[in-house]
């Protein structure tokens, strides 16, 4: 059925249940417009269109249009004639003077219809001067009235309100602009000044639909231009401008087009539980997450242009607009450019077109001043036209390749020349792997940004490890960085380390053969090509082992060294690792992984000046632990005997994965343990490898590990770590390395009540209920396939299992409680959290010691997948 123009409506089909089925009819026929891919601009038009005609009808069946001086009025969006599924309909009922009783009961009526039939109306009724007073004190109110539109009513009334809009008095143009401009600033740092965010918002985001809007009021403000063709008449933007930006709001429209058919409720965040249907929507469809990924691939770029073009034009309505008299020094820096205050300018109309490589000289010239705060409107169009122009990639020249490792070695370089150069689209300029990289998202909650943003992150992340300030946050780093004597060969390997994400195959692997054949193309020595290529390759391997290998393991260090081989290789991998996972994500780095990190870096740094020929000695480690240990005890008043008696009880192992602090602390409060049938729970006050330091002590039966950590898991505490073992005389002595759900060491002031619980579910003996529970938004759109992987190990007395699932409510206590379900002992778990993914490791025998027989194995793998299966119902 054809829904029907509203002027066509009869009177019959103006009751509440003929307009919303006449509604719902148009909006179907959008729907299905947009699904055909009918124009987008004749979609958001059109529906402006249609609330005009339903709007006028409506007020003419309400007897308002026979009323002289009162109008009714468009406004913001819908004032443009902007509408979109679910956009606000923002309408003013002015009249000239207060309105009585009796219409002003008759424009109720007239609104409450519009709210009856579910339309997102956003209204007012004000006389003209209320207006003015208003509009006067309130930004938003102000620029709402700047897109004012008649639709119908008294055209007298409404020509005193354009009289009032457009009068000098009523924000004058430099007021108006300096506001819109501090407004924007305010909302992009909402956004944290940056366009990638995992679920940005379509309007509001830095490069959104706003940042458009915001150059169109300031120019209809400024120069009375009422769209951005008339802005491009007015010579602020060039045709080539006015149809980029024509694209990109195009582009926009039709994602928020899609959000909005898929949603009920406004909204204009681009959620992961949407995305998917609107790239189907949009036509970007793939194996996976594929589809996705494209998609917001092109939301992406899409800011950045909006982004760049909003920055350039600003600047041009900064010097028409304010012209504050101000008249800057050029200081002349070489042939080719000079500095206008604290701007940098080509000195020549058509320099980077005549030479490219001349480009790359004007970010020398940033790095050599840190002092120039960004490059001057002319120069940055004319930087726009000759990119856009190039014929071929700037590493392609020779001049080009010597000026890029100049500032590849220039120590003041990463600072703000490489994020000007990405920002600007340099960077894509130069390299065409990095062109490729530009925008490319991952559809999961590990990685906060795109391939490219994430890639300069990591460069200024390794700019702080310069600075002293930051010993405290990157004390290896900082120790380590100053004395690196190439550090453009790390800068390097920071630009590649990624570059091969969305090709298909391992990225590493991608990365390293372009890196390699990159330095020599750039006339590096060989072996500078293959630490660069080497880095590349393996800049996961430092953050893997430290987190998901047992590297209190004496193997795992000597496996660890003989792939770094030597100590200049570690030093540079450090820095690497360390500044990748803080440019990841935010909240990644915390005391926890830089405990990790740090004993990883010592005990292979110790290992590559011992030698490998030369394997730490585990039995001098052993006696070196317990006569440390024993020392301190002695100090507290135990004596040589109970002490020795202690340690008679504790297996070899118990010594080799605990300082001598801990076997100390443990000691102490063992000794003073007067009843060993009840348990002993003990908490670190201070953090312990970056953690809180759970204690355990109990009589051995089934399912301690999964009792405890199913408690913890119900107080939202995360377990990072777990060492499990046993006494000789059948005691478990378990130590939990554990988080706050913030990443951060539990408040002393819950130590108590902690300890409590633990000891009273501990002496209840029944194993402790999973608390399931739905599984939190942000992960009920991913997917991650659980997999069980056994690994091969020389050891034939343990099973190491690697465990990868969801990361949902319960995962940990679940896993522990179908160990004790198999009779499975466990010994030890590495706790990896990687966004919504759990990739763990656990250490494992058979219920009598030994290795996991493959029967074995394939049982425990059966029953992980179905026991997980289960969790988190929706």
């Amino acid at each position: 059925m054809l829904y029907q123009s509203p002027m066509t409506f009869s009177d019959e089909q103006l009751s509440i249940s003929e307009l919303k089925s006449q509604l719902e009819l148009f909006a179907q026929h959008q729907k299905q417009e947009f699904l055909n891919h009918h124009p987008i601009n004749d979609l958001i038009l059109g529906r402006a269109d249609y609330m005009d005609l339903l709007l006028n009808r409506l007020w003419q069946q309400f007897g308002l249009s026979e009323l002289p001086n009162i109008s009714l009025v468009a406004v913001g969006g819908y004032g443009r004639g902007e509408l979109h599924p679910l956009s606000d309909i923002d309408i003013l009922i002015v009249s000239r003077h207060k309105l009585p009783d009796a219409l002003a009961t008759k424009v109720s009526a007239f609104i409450t219809l519009l709210w009856d039939l579910r339309l997102e109306i956003g209204h007012a009724v004000r006389t003209v001067n209320e207006c003015a007073e208003i509009g006067q004190n309130d930004l938003t109110v102000a620029t709402n009235l700047q897109e004012a539109r008649l639709l119908c009513g008294c055209e007298e009334t409404f020509h005193q309100l354009k009289l009032v809009i457009h009068s000098e008095s009523f924000w004058p143009s430099d007021v108006f602009y300096k506001a819109k401009v501090q407004e924007q600033r305010t909302r992009h740092a909402r956004y944290h000044d940056t366009t990638y965010n995992l679920e940005p918002d379509i309007k509001s985001t830095p490069g959104g639909l706003r940042d458009i809007h915001t150059l169109g009021w300031i120019a209809r403000r400024h120069f009375g231009a009422t769209s951005l063709f008339e802005m491009s008449r007015y010579g602020f933007l060039t045709d080539a401008e006015y149809r980029e930006l024509v694209d990109c709001q195009d582009f926009l429209w039709r994602v928020r087009f899609a959000l909005h058919i898929e949603l009920r409720r406004y909204d204009n965040r681009l959620t992961f539980a949407h995305q998917a249907q609107v790239a189907e929507h949009l036509g970007f469809v793939g194996e996976g997450n594929r589809g996705v990924e494209m998609m917001m691939k092109e939301f992406y770029r899409t800011l950045r242009r909006v982004a760049e073009l909003n920055k350039m034009l600003l600047k041009l309505f900064d010097q028409a607009i304010l012209n504050n008299g101000i008249e800057y020094v050029t200081e002349i820096l070489s042939n080719d450019f000079q500095r206008s205050g604290p701007l940098i300018e080509a000195r020549k109309p058509a320099l980077f077109q005549a030479r490219p490589e001349t480009i790359l000289d004007m970010f020398i010239h940033i790095a050599n001043d840190s002092t120039i705060e960004g490059v001057a409107p002319p120069t940055l169009r004319q930087l726009r036209t000759a990119r856009r122009r190039l014929n071929r990639f700037l590493h392609t020249i020779p001049a080009a390749r010597e000026k890029f490792l100049t500032l590849c070695r220039h120590p003041n370089a990463l600072h703000k020349a490489f994020s000007l150069m990405h920002k600007l689209g340099v960077l894509a300029a130069y390299l065409p792997q990095w062109h490729q990289i530009v925008g490319q998202m991952q559809f999961d909650l590990f990685h906060a940004y795109t391939v490219d943003e994430h890639s300069v992150r990591l460069l200024k992340h390794i700019n702080t490890f310069s600075y002293a300030k930051n010993h405290e946050k990157h004390p290896i780093c900082c120790e380590v960085y100053p004395r690196i004597q190439k550090k453009e060969l790390l800068i390097l390997a920071a630009i590649f380390h990624d570059i091969g994400k969305g090709r298909g195959g391992d990225h590493s692997v991608i990365g390293a053969e372009e890196a390699y054949a990159f330095c020599l193309e750039h006339g590096l020595s060989k072996p500078e090509a293959k630490l660069v290529s080497w880095l590349v390759r393996n800049h996961l391997l430092m953050s893997v082992t430290a987190q998901r290998r047992d590297i209190y393991d004496p193997e795992v260090i000597t496996e660890f060294a003989k792939q770094v081989r030597d100590e200049e290789y570690l030093e540079y991998l450090v820095c690497l690792t360390v500044a990748d996972i803080c440019a990841t994500n935010p909240e990644l780095w915390n005391s926890w992984k830089r405990t990790l990190l740090a004993e990883l870096f010592y005990s292979t740094q110790r290992a590559l000046r011992r030698g490998l020929e030369n394997p730490v000695d585990v039995r001098e480690r052993i006696r070196h632990n317990q006569q440390m240990a024993s020392a301190l005890l002695r100090k507290e008043g135990f004596v040589s005997r109970e002490i020795d008696t202690l340690w008679q009880r504790f297996k070899a192992d118990y010594f080799l994965r605990h300082t001598h602090y801990q076997i100390a602390w443990h000691g102490s409060q063992l000794l003073k343990h007067d009843d060993p049938t009840k348990p002993l729970v003990l908490i670190s006050k201070n953090a312990t490898r970056g953690g809180t330091e759970v204690f355990v002590y109990c009589q051995d039966r089934k399912a301690v590990f999964a009792t405890v950590v199913a408690e913890l898991d119900r107080r939202n505490f995360t377990v990072h770590d777990a060492q499990v073992m046993t006494s000789k005389d059948g005691y478990v002595l378990d130590t939990f390395m554990v988080l706050d759900h913030h990443g951060q060491v539990i408040d002393a002031n819950n130590h108590k009540a902690i300890v409590k619980h633990l000891i009273h579910v501990l002496e209840d003996g029944r194993p402790t209920k999973i608390r399931t529970r739905r599984t939190p938004r942000n992960l009920q759109h991913f997917h991650v396939k659980t997999k069980v992987d056994f690994l091969p190990t020389k050891s034939k007395k343990r099973t190491l299992m690697e465990f990868v699932a969801l990361d949902t409510p319960g995962l940990l206590a679940t896993v522990g409680a179908t160990f004790s379900e198999l009779d499975i002992n466990l010994h030890a778990a590495k706790i990896t959290t990687i966004g919504e993914r759990a990739e763990d490791l656990f250490i494992l025998t058979a219920e009598n010691g030994g290795k996991l027989s493959e029967e074995e194995e394939i049982q425990l793998k059966e029953n992980l997948i179905n026991n997980v299966a289960k969790l988190a119902p929706n």
